[in-house]
């Protein structure tokens, strides 16, 4: 028998036991997410919009007790400035503002999220290639071969997020050798039994049991229609919507109301009978009780408007 008295391997071993209450990740995908961050790995998070990428990254700082780093690659336009800073001249002297992400790379055991990579920017991409590179592990700080360089300091672990899948239309396909970089976490979605126990942990007290297992069975069919290769949607209802329709719930809405303007927005209604939006209504419709020409005031006159 080995006996291994090393305090990272028992840290990692005990990975399961410090994962959050509220987190929806397998122990397997969580203890994966603990290894490489305390070995200074790169990880990537991939998964549908909505499905809890962000969260999970967000709680490994958190159970780890380590700094913490923001980015948001998807909303940004100047990644050179995002990434790198700005140059400005005063009294004739050249001046460097660094950015927030320098001052991060250079945080002993930080941990950076890089948030909907997949959205950025390619000249971001360019700029990481060196940062993310084991072998490397700087930031240059213009294309001036001389210019200086920031390392990453030890310890420093990187995790980013992606939307990766054909459905995604404002997502970029990865650079297959940023892609190389990370070491990569498939974020699954829920089954209607996880999505209901997600749901009840968090809105038990304040939502009838019975419309959670309504919540809960309406997003896992726009799920299974979603997956399937003949399948009427192009997109599906994430976990973050459905927390988004319970929060209304608890609110005082009804399950129609919260479904008007918590679901129906994101799919498409183009299509008249054969829309995306009339499918889901119909969905919808079956935990309703109501009858067909009353839901969402959908009679034949928005049915001939459609079409």
């Amino acid at each position: 028998e080995i006996v291994n008295n090393d305090p990272v391997l028992a840290f990692i071993s005990n990975a399961p036991s410090i994962k959050p209450d509220h987190l929806e990740i397998t122990d397997i995908k969580w203890k994966y997410l603990i290894r490489s961050a305390v070995r200074g790995k790169n990880i990537m998070m991939v998964g549908p919009a909505g499905s809890g990428k962000t969260e999970a990254a967000k709680a490994l700082p958190a159970a780890t007790n380590r700094p913490f780093f923001y980015f948001n690659l998807g909303a940004t336009q100047d990644p050179r400035s995002t990434l790198i800073g700005n140059t400005h001249f005063k009294n004739n002297e050249t001046l460097f503002d660094e950015s927030a992400f320098i001052k991060a790379i250079k945080t002993e055991n930080a941990v950076i999220l890089l948030d909907e990579l997949s959205r950025a920017h390619p000249e971001a991409w360019n700029i990481l290639m060196t940062v993310l590179d084991e072998g490397q592990r700087y930031l240059r700080l213009d294309e001036n071969i001389n210019a200086p360089l920031v390392k990453v300091a030890q310890g420093v672990s990187f995790i980013a997020t992606a939307n990766i899948g054909t459905e995604y239309t404002s997502t970029r396909v990865l650079d297959r050798a940023l892609l190389d970089r990370f070491e990569v976490i498939e974020v699954d979605i829920l089954s209607k039994e996880r999505e209901h126990a997600l749901l009840s942990k968090r809105f038990g007290d304040k939502v009838d049991n019975g419309l959670l297992d309504s919540v809960a069975d309406i997003a896992d069919v726009t799920r299974k229609e979603w997956r399937s290769d003949e399948g009427k949607l192009s997109t599906m209802i994430s976990t973050r919507m459905t927390v988004r329709v319970c929060e209304l719930l608890a609110d005082g809405f009804t399950l129609e109301e919260a479904s008007e303007v918590g679901i129906l927005p994101f799919f498409d209604a183009s299509g008249g009978a054969d829309s995306e939006r009339l499918f889901v209504k119909q969905v919808i419709q079956k935990h309703l009780g109501t009858a067909e020409e009353d839901i969402f005031n959908v009679g034949e006159e928005e049915l001939e408007e459609e079409l």
